[in-house]
């Protein structure tokens, strides 16, 4: 089963993201997507050349896939998965690990709620769980402060929950490898970006290199391959993962 994670900058670059889509859909089973907009408008400067309906535009494309997505704010972005149907999905939903759905006060991206998207699906006789997840930005930094530390702990309980027996979080966390914050939610899991050496997870449209995001797995999971891939179709690099 291969998964590929990447935070789609609200679909700014339209036609290389498509193109990105294309070239991946034969050979991956699902796909986690953040900053992801749905029939949406937006308040934030940020994302004035966003895609409204970035959602729709890769289902068009994703045609073998089953989409699900959850908005963190009903005119703001939100998270998408997308499994191949042929895969038999048992569960999905999201829960809010830092405030709750529509909580933005006054267009201000500090207060945005942030939830922990997953699906439940069936693979190989095995239970997994898979959480697709994108962590509170704050404007100075990606280090720990006690909200950070608040979100990751709720993540860790929502994991320890659930009776999957194979777990895997991933996207864009916004935090550094080196946080509190991120050592509560790999505790007890494989987190494949500190394993596997990755430098950086941002493409050349970030002046930082720098690691944001993350591929974390119980350590029941085998890791055929990681990687992190070339195409730049938004200020973040999409990590893929094979099991």
């Amino acid at each position: 089963m291969k998964i590929i994670t990447l935070n789609a900058w609200g679909g700014k670059l339209r036609e290389p993201i498509f193109d990105f889509f294309k070239k991946y859909e034969h050979d991956t089973d699902v796909f986690c997507l953040q900053e992801v907009f749905h029939q949406g408008t937006t308040s934030l400067e940020t994302f004035k050349e966003a895609n409204m309906n970035l959602f729709g535009d890769i289902g068009h494309i994703l045609t073998d896939f089953q989409g699900y997505y959850h908005p963190t704010q009903t005119d703001e972005e939100g998270l998408a998965i997308f499994v191949k149907k042929t895969i038999q999905v048992v569960d999905s939903g999201d829960v809010f690990v830092f405030r709750w759905r529509d909580a933005m006060e006054n267009g201000n991206s500090k207060t945005l709620g942030r939830n922990l998207q997953y699906v439940s699906i069936i693979q190989d006789e095995k239970k997994y769980l898979i959480c697709n997840f994108h962590g509170l930005w704050t404007g100075a930094g990606k280090t720990d402060t006690d909200d950070r530390i608040k979100q990751s702990i709720n993540i860790t309980n929502f994991l320890n929950e659930r009776k999957e027996s194979h777990k895997i979080v991933l996207g864009d966390f916004n935090l550094r490898p080196d946080t509190e914050s991120v050592k509560l939610i790999e505790a007890g899991m494989r987190n494949l970006v500190t394993e596997y050496g990755i430098i950086t997870t941002r493409s050349s449209m970030c002046t930082r290199a720098e690691i944001a995001d993350y591929v974390l797995v119980s350590p029941n999971i085998e890791v055929k391959t990681f990687q992190v891939l070339p195409e730049e179709v938004s200020d973040h690099l999409a990590l893929c993962v094979e099991i």
